[in-house]
């Protein structure tokens, strides 16, 4: 919005072209985020605590860990809203509004937002686990996924090719088929965020290191002569989605604030859907889907430990893991929550370090 306003007036007075810049604007996003959370953070997290929106533990999937997740219980959650409002206010703010990835981006993650508030709702109104049924949930998820889907491959700009890492000018236009391929990471990126939601501040720590990483490749991809040079795929306009991948950052930082243990709210499905569906969209819109597995390998190992821990039981009636996602296999194995989040912040780190690597790897 700034932009749209205020870049116009720069014959009015040269200090107005500051807003033409990107990384102005990324970085302003991700402040103003950052500050929205903290400023009405613990205003959300009151309101919360008021309307009794406190989290329900299921007593029969805790044994072994029953003190721990007992003492968790009644801790405000659907804090994701918090996140979803700082994201939308700033990004509106700071990136141009005349730009369809950021549209696209931003119902998106909106869209799923939505899906997880439902969820929240019906748990907290029904005082289960339980929340909408999971066809349903799936069918919100499915359902975003086809209009992504869609739209990239009716753009001339993206169209249906998927790139493949490390080898140079390596293609595969992939046709109709690339829709399937796109609900695929929508989906299981979601849904894999929201696995790994089980420890204080873990999800919201790792979505920072996937964020920051796809902010610098939102801007490259976006740039005409960088891309070139480092010979991976350009999509003009791109460089906006560092703006909002700028402002998922700061958002989340903002929320691990008051997210890191002892946790002091949830996110609830409200923020891990929205989140893990919106680092999905931006890495499609990027033909980055590839990085997306990298960099986000925590988040793919806690998803396959829990196919894994259920394909192994169904077929042997015998389990890998003593619990899964893994992160609580570690805690029955006598590592503290603060221990096993940390360590699995520093690998999220190391993995989008290499990530960002990947860039000189053809």
């Amino acid at each position: 919005m700034f932009y749209n306003l205020l870049y116009p007036l720069k014959d009015l007075w040269f200090g107005f072209n500051i807003f033409r810049y990107i990384t102005f604007r990324t970085g302003m996003a991700a402040v103003t985020a950052f500050a929205l959370c903290i400023l009405f953070g613990p205003a959300l997290i009151e309101w919360l605590r008021r309307v009794k929106a406190g989290q329900y533990v299921r007593k029969e999937h805790v044994q072994g860990l029953a003190e721990y997740h007992n003492k968790k219980e009644g801790t405000p959650t659907m804090g994701g809203l918090l996140i979803i409002l700082s994201v939308l206010i700033s990004t509106l703010l700071w990136a141009r509004i005349d730009n369809d990835y950021i549209i696209l981006c931003l119902g998106g993650m909106i869209w799923l937002a939505c899906v997880g508030f439902m969820d929240d709702y019906l748990k907290l109104k029904k005082k289960s686990a339980e929340g909408i049924h999971g066809k349903i949930k799936m069918l919100g998820q499915v359902g975003l996924a086809l209009i992504v889907g869609l739209f990239v491959i009716r753009n001339k700009a993206m169209g249906a090719e998927l790139y493949i890492p490390f080898l140079k000018n390596a293609v595969c236009d992939l046709g109709l088929v690339y829709i399937l391929f796109v609900l695929l990471v929508i989906v299981g990126s979601s849904n894999a965020l929201n696995l790994t939601d089980g420890l204080d501040g873990l999800a919201v720590g790792c979505t920072i290191f996937i964020t920051l990483t796809l902010a610098v490749m939102s801007y490259i991809t976006g740039h005409y002569e960088i891309s070139g040079y480092l010979n991976v795929f350009y999509l003009p306009g791109a460089g906006e989605l560092s703006v909002f991948c700028a402002a998922l950052t700061g958002a989340a930082m903002g929320f691990l604030w008051f997210n890191c243990h002892p946790a002091s709210v949830f996110m609830g499905d409200t923020g891990s859907l929205s989140l893990g569906g919106s680092v999905a969209i931006v890495s499609v819109l990027l033909k980055k889907e590839f990085l997306l597995l990298i960099v986000g390998g925590v988040l793919v190992v806690e998803a396959l430990s829990v196919i894994l821990q259920v394909g192994s039981y169904k077929l042997r009636k015998k389990r890998i893991f003593l619990m899964s996602p893994i992160h609580h296999h570690f805690q029955m194995k006598g590592l503290h929550e603060s221990k096993i989040t940390i360590r699995l912040w520093i690998i999220s780190a190391i993995l989008a370090l290499a990530g960002l690597a990947t860039l000189k790897v053809r």
